[in-house]
């Protein structure tokens, strides 16, 4: 799936105009696409800063020669943690704040699969499906997402992820 979205920059959250979801109208969304993010190109230089964060040099990342000549992917490619990290930029741009929500916790993942890789200068983006919602006494909302992060013209996803969040909500008195 691609269209002509306008390209989001890491800066790009969309100012005052977030859209809000309330507690009451969280269980209707379970089992629909919630958000999808704008397309965002993973560049060779945000490889190179994930490779110095992590102290992961692996040469499939880092030299395109080598890469373009060795490997079948015709250059260097992300790292997979590199494409996952950017879920936290991606939800907050696409996914409706919660009325109420103080907080927003990452949770954890119960399943990764990384099925193709994104070569440096690809484009991207986040298709988040609500699985469940978990409405508990407590304030708490354990959101549960089934994630896929989008190549464009890509004929399979970088991957899928079914990702938990879990938000403080305060109650109306």
């Amino acid at each position: 799936m691609t269209d002509n979205a306008p390209e989001t920059t890491p800066a790009g959250r969309a100012g005052g105009d977030k859209r809000t979801i309330t507690l009451d109208d969280i269980s209707a969304a379970v089992g629909t696409v919630i958000g999808t993010s704008g397309w965002r190109t993973v560049t060779q230089t945000m490889i190179d800063g994930f490779a110095e964060a992590t102290d992961d040099h692996q040469w499939i990342h880092l030299d395109p020669e080598r890469a373009a000549a060795e490997t079948p992917f015709g250059g260097t490619i992300a790292h997979g943690f590199l494409t996952l990290s950017l879920l936290s930029t991606l939800a907050y741009e696409a996914l409706p704040e919660l009325e109420g929500a103080t907080m927003g916790i990452n949770y954890g993942f119960d399943r990764i699969r990384f099925q193709a890789p994104v070569r440096s200068g690809a484009r991207v983006r986040a298709v988040f499906a609500l699985a469940e919602a978990d409405i508990r006494p407590s304030g708490r909302v354990l959101s549960t997402y089934d994630v896929t992060l989008e190549i464009e013209h890509g004929a399979r996803p970088a991957f899928t992820a079914r990702w938990l969040t879990l938000s403080v909500v305060e109650r109306a008195q």
